[in-house]
Order: C-alpha cells, then sequence, then structure tokens
C-alpha cells in the first residue's frame, strides 16, 4: 500500500488541508503544535475508522482529542493510495449523526464496502493493534504495545499450522476453555441434582429403617406373648376363666321391661278416656316423656362404674391375658405384613443408593469430552511452544539484521528470550535491555517493530515514524535513514528539527518535504 494524497477537511486543528506523498521517505517538517501529530493520527483514522467511546472515557479519546476546533460537525477527510496496481479513494466523515465511509476504485470505477470488508481485504487484514505496535510509531511511544507478543505467538501457531495466518490460536483456545467451563459447570450441576437425591434417598430410607426396627421390636413382643399364653394357658383354662367372669358380672337392665310396660299402659288409658282430638297430644306428649326417660336412663348406665366381683377379677389377672390369643395372632400377622412392606421399601432404596454410587454413562461421557478439551489444549499448547521456538529463531534472524545495520555492526545479534524479554550480544558478551542507554532501546523497539512488519504484513504498509529519532546520535541516524531507503517503499517522517533533512542530503538519499 502506498499513501498518495491526504485531503484534511476538518480534523482537529487542520481545515482545508492537501498533502501529496510520495515513493521513498516523505519528510513531513513543522515546528511544535503546527499539526504533525494530527497528520499521523489522521492517516490511522482514516483507514481503521474512528470510534467513540463511552461514558468517562469518552472525554479523553482519540475521537475527542481530534475533533475539529471548528464546526465539529463537519469532522471529514479523504485519502487516495495505491494497492495492487490501482488506485482508491477512501473518503470518510467522522460524525456521529452523519457518518459514513465510502471506498471506490479510480481506475475502473468499482465501488466497493468498508462494512462488507473490502478495505480490509485491501489491507491484507492487518489489525488496528498490528498497525500501531508495527510500522505507526507514535511521538514518544516507540515502544510496542503488550499485545505484539500475543500476536506474534498467534501468528507462528497459525502459520506453521495452516500456512497462513487467517487463524487465532488465542481464540481457539478460548473456546476450548469455554467448553471446558461449560463441562465442569454441567458436572457440577448433575452432581449437586444427584448428591440431593441421595440425601432425601437416604433420608428415607433412615425413617423406613427406624419403623422396620419398631416392628421387629413389637412382632418379638407379640411371638413371646402369644408363646407363653400357649405353654401356661391351655384353651379349656381360658374358656373357664372366661365362663367365671361372666357369673361373677351380675345380670342388669338398663331400663326394665315393667317400666315400658307401664309407658303402653298409659298410652292406651289416654286413648280410652279422652275424647278426640285431645287424645292424640295427650299421647304424643307422653310419648315424648317415655322417650326422654329412656335416654336418660340410657346415658346413666353407660357411667356406671364395673361391679365389685368384675375389679376384683381384672386386678388378679394378669395385664397381657386380658387380650383374647385370636386377637393377638391377628396383630402378629399385621406386624409381619408391614414389616414385609417395609423391609422391600428399604431394599429397593439401597439399591438405588448403589445404583447412585456408580459412575453413570452420561457422567463418563462428560469425563471423556473433558479429558479430550484437556488433550486438545495440552497438544495446542505444546505445538504452540514449538512453533514459537521457530518464530523465535526467524525474529531472531530479522531483528539481529536490523540492529546490526541500526547499530553500525556494534551488536552483531538481537536475542528474544523467555516472556519476551530481549538482549543484545557483541563479540563478547551479551546485554540485557536494562543495561542499553536510552537511544539503543529507542533503536531496539524500532527494530522489533520491523522485523514483526515483515512477519504480519501480505502487503507492505507506510512507515509513520512521528519525532521517533530524537534519542540517535548523528551515525546511528544516518544508519536507520539508509536502511529504510533500502527496505521500506515509502516513510512518513513527522519532525520538528532539521537534522533528519542534514543527514538525508549527507547520504544522497531523495526526499519529498512537506511542511505543516
Amino acid at each position: 500500500m502506498k499513501l498518495l494524497e491526504l485531503t484534511i477537511r476538518n480534523f482537529g486543528k487542520l481545515t482545508d488541508r492537501n498533502i501529496e506523498l510520495s515513493d521513498g521517505i516523505n519528510l513531513i517538517y513543522g515546528e511544535n503544535e503546527s499539526g504533525k501529530s494530527t497528520v499521523h493520527t489522521f492517516v490511522k483514522g482514516m483507514i481503521f475508522g474512528l470510534e467513540r467511546a463511552r461514558g468517562r472515557a469518552a472525554a479523553k479519546d482519540t475521537y475527542s482529542l481530534y475533533e475539529p476546533w471548528e464546526n465539529p460537525n463537519y469532522y471529514s477527510g479523504a485519502v487516495k493510495f495505491e494497492s495492487g496496481k490501482k488506485v482508491f479513494l477512501l473518503d470518510r466523515n467522522f460524525d456521529k449523526y452523519s457518518k459514513k465511509a465510502e471506498l471506490f476504485c479510480e481506475d475502473d470505477g468499482e465501488v466497493l464496502s468498508v462494512d462488507d470488508g473490502d478495505l480490509q481485504m485491501l489491507l491484507g487484514q492487518l489489525s488496528e493493534t498490528v498497525y500501531s505496535d508495527t510500522v505507526s510509531v507514535g511521538q514518544l511511544h516507540a515502544e510496542p504495545g503488550e499485545g505484539l507478543a500475543m500476536e506474534l505467538r498467534n501468528y507462528a501457531m497459525n502459520y506453521y499450522a495452516s500456512g497462513g495466518g487467517e487463524l487465532n490460536l488465542d481464540a481457539a483456545l478460548g473456546k476450548l476453555k469455554e467448553r471446558r467451563r461449560e463441562i465442569d459447570r454441567q458436572i457440577k450441576e448433575d452432581f449437586q441434582k444427584k448428591q440431593t437425591k441421595r440425601e432425601q434417598i437416604e433420608q428415607e430410607a433412615a425413617f423406613i429403617w427406624r419403623d422396620i426396627h419398631r416392628l421387629q421390636t413389637e412382632r418379638d413382643n407379640l411371638e413371646e406373648r402369644i408363646a407363653y399364653r400357649r405353654e401356661h394357658k391351655p384353651p379349656k383354662e381360658e374358656l373357664e376363666n372366661n365362663r367365671m367372669i361372666d357369673e361373677l358380672r351380675p345380670g342388669k337392665w338398663r331400663i326394665h321391661p315393667l317400666e315400658i310396660l307401664v309407658f303402653v299402659i298409659a298410652v292406651v288409658l289416654v286413648f280410652a278416656f279422652i275424647q278426640r282430638p285431645w287424645n292424640y297430644l295427650v299421647a304424643i306428649i307422653l310419648a315424648l316423656l317415655c322417650l326422654i326417660y329412656t335416654w336418660n336412663r340410657l346415658k346413666i348406665s353407660k357411667r356406671q362404674e364395673k361391679s365389685e366381683p368384675e375389679k376384683i377379677l381384672e386386678e388378679i389377672m394378669p395385664e397381657e391375658e386380658k387380650i383374647p390369643l385370636e386377637k393377638l395372632y391377628w396383630e402378629l400377622e399385621r406386624e409381619r405384613e408391614e414389616l414385609g412392606e417395609k423391609q422391600v421399601q428399604y431394599n429397593n432404596l439401597c439399591e438405588q443408593l448403589e445404583e447412585m454410587d456408580q459412575m453413570g454413562e452420561e457422567f463418563r461421557e462428560q469425563e471423556r469430552q473433558r479429558e479430550a478439551v484437556d488433550l486438545a489444549v495440552d497438544k495446542i499448547n505444546e505445538l504452540s511452544a514449538e512453533l514459537q521456538k521457530q518464530m523465535k529463531q526467524k525474529m531472531n534472524d530479522l531483528l539481529s539484521g536490523i540492529i546490526c545495520r541500526f547499530t553500525g555492526e556494534k551488536y552483531t545479534r538481537l536475542v528474544i528470550g523467555e516472556g519476551f524479554k530481549m538482549s543484545l550480544v557483541t563479540s563478547q558478551r551479551r546485554i540485557p535491555m536494562e543495561r542499553l542507554s536510552r537511544g539503543t532501546v529507542e533503536q531496539v523497539y524500532l527494530a522489533l517493530r520491523m522485523a514483526a512488519a515483515q512477519v504480519f504484513q501480505e502487503e507492505e504498509m507506510p512507515v509513520l515514524l512521528d519525532d521517533t529519532f530524537a534519542y540517535y546520535d548523528d551515525a546511528r541516524l544516518k544508519n536507520t535513514l539508509q536502511w529504510l531507503n533500502e527496505n521500506k517503499k515509502q516513510v512518513l517522517l513527522f519532525t520538528c528539527q532539521n537534522r533528519e533533512e542534514h543527514a538525508l542530503r549527507e547520504l544522497g538519499i531523495k526526499y519529498r518535504k512537506v511542511e505543516i
């Protein structure tokens, strides 16, 4: 991709500015606060768009920082660029009320859709994160973001596994881990349901076991009583005792027959000596009095105490001998039947508990799925580690060649170790980043960005450097500019000083100068 022309209609402090660019190095010069960083941000905004943040973050996001000073509702611009030997025009309106993005090819007039991904296709699926961590170097931001290490890791895995960078290792691992959490959550839910059901069964079994114990005790007592009665109380003697009780119990009437006879005679005399219709009335009254008398006598008879002979007989007879033997046999049979039913219920509950202790087919399937997910994660991590090792070797070779040029061959190797820690190697020793000067560290970061750009980009992107060489000495500045001229098709060098221009002239490098 090559930028041909920037049309800034209204962006930040710049209004109606047109900037033409060429191949090679474009020196964009301007004093402090002239708008160099605004142009830099404009290019990024045109390529990837500007989204306004929400909440408190909206006050300090890029959209708000570069909102036009004059007429903020007119927030737009255009960029003309070349890609695949064709010229395209991208026009954007950033205003939240009339936001739009239009893209068409000037060579054949084809209208493309930014929303459908046509622009991303022209950029080689370059993401905004990779762009910011490689070819776009902000003012005093030479150090790449933390996402670069992860992007390199993903690229290593995807490139060697599929021959390209279209897969996403982190997304795949994230899906696997999410699947593992779903399986664990399902296993936990099933276990909780199973545990709840088990507790209910155990509680029910405990109640039934107490009933069984009670019934067994009652059964044993009945069997002992029946055995004792059969051994010490023959049937004839038992009948004799019953007969003796009947003899001792005196005969008694609740209502004497003579009393009933008197009531009948009285009713007959009423009909004989009293004229109609009064005889009916008197007869009814007399009948009611008879019924009341009979009812009272019955209640009194119920409340009467037992006779003295009955009391004496009850005292001398054992309590268990008062119950007929047939009733004891009936109670024993009933206890045995109930005990048998309880034992069947208890055995069924015990079988259910044994079945619950055994691992069900559903649980075994869940375990197999979890083991499969764990195996997939382990294999991806193992493969990732091996591929990262290969990628590190490739990156180390690229970095070493670049840093060797930047430093005038003072450092021959730049090595990436564990945890993405870098160190420089001379002919005599290895020097960690912590011991390097600020200028050398800035050169290492730029070398890392340029090497990563070669790895990620399918189509080479312009390099944008915003006051990147502030800590470089003159020698290393010339070395870096020489390398950029030889290895990059287009460079936008933003600066507020003249030393870059002097270095370019001394090196004899052609450049295009744009003053802001």
